[in-house]
Formats: C-alpha cells, sequence, structure tokens
C-alpha cells in the first residue's frame, strides 16, 4: 500500500491490559421505558435496540465514579501488571471522546493522577473510535525510533451526558420517525474506561508483540456520523455502505503485505449485530474467532477494542494471532495484527 497506510513494528510488544468496568448498569429494556412517550406518539414498538442493535445493556458510572479517575484506574492496574515504574514512562496519550472541557487536554489529567514525571510527554489523540489503536501505533513507532522506552495507552468514556439529552430531545415535540432515527445509535452508547503499557519487545520476552498493521482514509463521508456533548447525529445506512466498502478495500490491499485470513481473534470495533454481521460476511470471517462485548458494554468509543481484547486475553495462549479491526466516524480504519 502507498504512503504511510502500512506500518511495521520491530521492537514493540503489549505489555498489559487493565480495565475499569462502570458499576451502573443501564438497560435496553430502561431505556425504552424513558422513550415511551415518542415511541407511543410514532407508533415504533419497544425492544429496537436489542433487535436492531443487539445492544441489550451497557455500563454507566454510579455516583461517585468519573471516567478520568476510571481511566488513572485503569492505568495504574495496567502499571502494576507490566511491573514498570511510572519513572521509565516517556508518554502518556489520551484516546478519550469524552472531555469535560476543550482545553486543557484530558491528559494532564491522566498524566498528574497517575503520578507521572515531568519527562513524560502527555497529550490527547482524538480520532473517533479509531483513537486507542491509533495511540498503540504512535507509541510502538516511537519506541522502535528508540524515543520512549515505555507509553501508556489510556481512555475514559463517559456516554451519561449525550445519552440524557439524546433522550429528552427525542420527547421532544415535533420528533419525526427520521430525527429518532438519526439519533438512534446514540441509545447504543456505554461508559468504561481501559488503558495499556507498552514497551521494547526485546526486554519483555513474555510480552505479546505489535507486528503492524494498515490504515486508510474516505474521509468524503466525514458528515455522516457527527457528534458533540449535546448528541450524535447518524446516518446509519450511509455510515455502514461507506465503511464497510473502506474496510473491505483496506482488506484486499493488506493482502499484498499480510496474511489476515485465518487469525486465531478477530477482535471488531464493538457496534451492533449489523455492522459485526456485514464485516463477517464481507471477509469472510469464523464467527467463533469474533467475541462479542456490545450486547452488555454497548458501543464504548476508542475503549471498545481495548476492552474487548482484555475480556479475551484470559481465553489467548502464546503463539495466537491476534487482529484488531476499527472503523472510526471520519471515515477511517485500522487493522493492527498482534503476536499473543
Amino acid at each position: 500500500m502507498k504512503g504511510n497506510a502500512t506500518s511495521v513494528h520491530r521492537n514493540a510488544a503489549l505489555l498489559s491490559l487493565a480495565t475499569t468496568m462502570a458499576d451502573r448498569v443501564t438497560t435496553s429494556a430502561d431505556i425504552d421505558r424513558r422513550l415511551a412517550p415518542v415511541l407511543e406518539r410514532l407508533r415504533m414498538p419497544e425492544g429496537l435496540l436489542q433487535r436492531i442493535a443487539g445492544v441489550h445493556e451497557r455500563r454507566n458510572w454510579a455516583e461517585g465514579q468519573t471516567f478520568d479517575a476510571a481511566a488513572v484506574s485503569a492505568g495504574e492496574k495496567a502499571l502494576a501488571e507490566a511491573g514498570i515504574d511510572r519513572s521509565d514512562v516517556g508518554m502518556v496519550i489520551n484516546t478519550s471522546v469524552t472531555r469535560k472541557h476543550l482545553e486543557p487536554s484530558v491528559a494532564v489529567r491522566l498524566h498528574h493522577g497517575l503520578g507521572m514525571p515531568p519527562s513524560a510527554v502527555n497529550f490527547d489523540l482524538a480520532n473517533a473510535c479509531l483513537g486507542f489503536v491509533n495511540g498503540m501505533t504512535l507509541a510502538s513507532q516511537l519506541i522502535d525510533a528508540g524515543q520512549i522506552r515505555y507509553a501508556v495507552v489510556i481512555n475514559g468514556e463517559d456516554a451519561d451526558e449525550i445519552q440524557h439529552a439524546t433522550i429528552d430531545r427525542l420527547n421532544g415535540p415535533g420528533v419525526t420517525r427520521k430525527d429518532f432515527m438519526r439519533e438512534f445509535p446514540t441509545l447504543t452508547l456505554g461508559s468504561g474506561a481501559v488503558a495499556a503499557v507498552i514497551g521494547p519487545a526485546d526486554a519483555h520476552p513474555a510480552g505479546h508483540r505489535i507486528l503492524g498493521g494498515v490504515t486508510r482514509a474516505a474521509t468524503q463521508f466525514n458528515e455522516l456520523c457527527v457528534g458533540s456533548v449535546n448528541g450524535m447525529f447518524t446516518d446509519a445506512k450511509a455510515l455502514l455502505k461507506g465503511g464497510l466498502e473502506l474496510v473491505m478495500s483496506a482488506w484486499k490491499e493488506a493482502k499484498e503485505d499480510w496474511s489476515w485470513s485465518a487469525m486465531d481473534r478477530y477482535i471488531l470495533h464493538q457496534v451492533s449485530d449489523v455492522h459485526t454481521d456485514a464485516i463477517i460476511k464481507a471477509a469472510k470471517l469464523d464467527r467463533t474467532r469474533v467475541p462479542l462485548t456490545y450486547p452488555m458494554y454497548g458501543n464504548v468509543g476508542p475503549a471498545s477494542i481495548p476492552m474487548t481484547l482484555a475480556q479475551e486475553a484470559t481465553t489467548l495462549e502464546p503463539g495466537n494471532r491476534v487482529l484488531l479491526m476499527g472503523v472510526g466516524s471520519g471515515i477511517n480504519t485500522a487493522m493492527m495484527e498482534i503476536a499473543w
């Protein structure tokens, strides 16, 4: 593939991956009850989230929990699991979509909360649902280059505010079926936090080698899914079509450099039954090797892929081949191979 679409890493490894789960469970039935007025007025059935998206519940932060404190907790667990002293960390990359304000970055709060040294570079990397995979790629490149020794890639998401605003708006006067379906994907979102420690493979033979991967962009579709703190507005049909075309284009071109037809696990970005089924069918993936977390956690944005990998890690064995696959609003796609 031309340009920078392919990356190959020589000496980067995933040393640890840790999550902090939100304590409060919000079922799709709970959301249906809150949407009862508009569902009745538009003569729409209950259970659309379960039947169309396959999302039965999602997590939300309980009282006293915050997305950034949860991210710090995940980072603490990841550092402890990796056995890395924070004084050796050269970079903290926050990939959260959620933010309380535009400036300063979320990364500064996480850097401070983790007690990182002043020498550790810290910044936000925003690329919708691909942020975490992009952060892993960037960290791996800098480790390969000898610029840093260890990096913490971290994410915390909070779906509460955007879902409350969306439900209030959908229950308002004048909302049409088209309006409802444009905001339907917002109701699938969930909350969670995750962190990874990445370091040099030669110093950690038990680490999981990050081999590399591909990226591809179709930014002519930049208006198909636009989100803010007030809501996320999506042309779901067009987004699915454009995203699937982009994924398959990247998948086919990647065959020149990579062989991904028989991986032990395919860790997809967790969106819905519709998206998952479409990718499995188009790429001819073995469905038994595609773990799902969106039925219980919903779409947790950039945290979805690493949270799913963390859940699946207990079933992986040394030598297993794992492919991370994601699509993000914009549209962008990224795939990354890890040798477990």
